[in-house]
């Protein structure tokens, strides 16, 4: 069963998704029509970071547990006492795509790379096109931090929350490069 929570940041409200094993999806506000109008991969209720979880199974205590750690690590994060989560994800793509979100894992906190060395990250120097489509692809940013890959020459490139947030996540990091 998946179910959902949302969380309030300083970016605005964010919806975690997740299994009773792992988070699935994040969603961010403004992320475009394709992420709010993606299906719903369960009929899990939407709840929010406050509420009360409906008494139920051992697997929808789990689901609440994965959902609210998550919460938890964002809240450090936007806090500036996290620089690294540590959750469990389960991540729905091609092994390419997989390969580059959990190489967006590795880039520093505060640092940024271009799109050519995510690339160079993931052995294929040359596919940078093809890393900045799996980046754009991301189901889980923030955690998979997409938001550390900029362009070459300086450019902040783009982002699926939009520029402004992709700016204020650099910011919370400490890159102001980008203001």
């Amino acid at each position: 069963m998946t179910s959902t929570i949302s969380v309030a940041s300083p970016v605005g409200t964010l919806r975690i998704e997740g299994t009773e094993e792992a988070i699935t999806y994040i969603t961010l506000p403004g992320s475009g029509p394709e992420h709010a109008e993606r299906p719903p991969r369960s009929n899990g209720a939407g709840r929010t970071r406050k509420a009360e979880a409906p008494a139920g199974t051992k697997a929808a205590g789990a689901t609440r547990d994965v959902l609210g750690n998550a919460a938890d690590q964002l809240e450090e994060y936007f806090s500036g006492t996290r620089t690294r989560f540590d959750l469990p994800l389960e991540l729905d793509g091609t092994p390419f795509q997989k390969e580059v979100w959990l190489a967006l894992a590795e880039i520093p906190y505060g640092e940024t790379v271009s799109y050519a060395e995510l690339a160079s990250m993931v052995g294929r120097p040359n596919a940078f096109r093809a890393v900045g489509q799996a980046n754009g692809a991301n189901p889980i940013p923030i955690v998979l931090p997409c938001h550390r890959v900029v362009a070459s020459g300086g450019r902040i490139g783009g982002y699926g929350g939009g520029l402004d947030m992709k700016r204020r996540l650099l910011a919370i990091e400490g890159v102001t490069a980008f203001a």
